[in-house]
């Protein structure tokens, strides 16, 4: 299996449970090794460019009760930068910008479990820039959020790709081909291809089938309700297993 992500672009990794998404994700952090082959980033091995690049897991667990706020949870990931001592005063600037950035600076010093799902997101979110990295991770970010928040968070991601490469793993395809410029086609192998470019058909080859797939006409008729209600209905969606 050979991909490669072009630099600048806004990737949804996409693919049945199982298939290997979350796996790719931590190869590419190095988190985990290859059995065979190799992984590079920016032509290193992911060890030596992890700090180029940004990471937003798909769960945290987090003790409710421990007194941090969103400005601690962001700083944390400058903790690496130092052997001792307190956080230094342009550790906090860069953290409070990277609020600024996800619209939460107003909520700097509010509990983290006091946050809502949205919210914790965009701090763990500015949490990934704070070391202002040229790719940033996602492995699904909007999983525990509303219709809403989802939209402001992938607008907000597409806001990040005009500076940074974009990676989000993801379910909703109906979502991600709205906002991303690739799809990664993950299931057990790979494939990258533009949005756009892939065909129904390679999408039931990644998904073996189990998917169904919606085509929406553009044509739009205003009925009248009561011969809609006696001739049978031909809508312009079709359903496929």
């Amino acid at each position: 299996m050979d991909l490669a992500i072009p630099e600048g672009s806004f990737v949804a990794v996409v693919g049945p449970n199982g298939g290997g998404k979350s796996t790719l994700m931590k190869l590419a952090l190095g988190l985990l090794r290859p059995d065979r082959g190799h992984v590079r980033v920016f032509g290193q091995t992911p060890e030596r460019m992890r700090c180029r690049v940004g990471y937003v897991p798909q769960h945290l667990r987090f003790d409710a009760a421990f007194p941090v706020s969103s400005l601690d949870v962001v700083l944390m990931a400058r903790s690496d930068r130092h052997w001792f001592g307190p956080y230094r005063h342009e550790d906090r600037q860069r953290a409070k910008l990277a609020l600024r950035r996800v619209g939460m600076a107003h909520l700097a010093d509010r509990g983290f479990s006091h946050l809502s799902g949205g919210e914790r997101q965009r701090v763990l979110i500015a949490q990934a820039l704070v070391s202002d990295p040229d790719m940033i991770f996602l492995d699904e970010p909007t999983a525990n959020v509303d219709a809403s928040m989802e939209h402001e968070i992938y607008e907000l991601l597409r806001e990040l790709n005009q500076h940074k490469t974009v990676l989000v793993v993801s379910h909703n395809l109906n979502v991600v081909t709205r906002h991303a410029s690739h799809l990664a086609c993950v299931n057990r192998t790979a494939s990258l291809e533009r949005i756009g470019a892939l065909t129904e058909r390679q999408l039931h080859r990644f998904y073996r089938g189990d998917m169904t797939v919606f085509k929406h006409g553009t044509d739009c008729h205003v009925l009248d309700a009561s011969k809609a209600m006696r001739e049978p209905h031909h809508g312009t969606a079709e359903g496929q297993r």
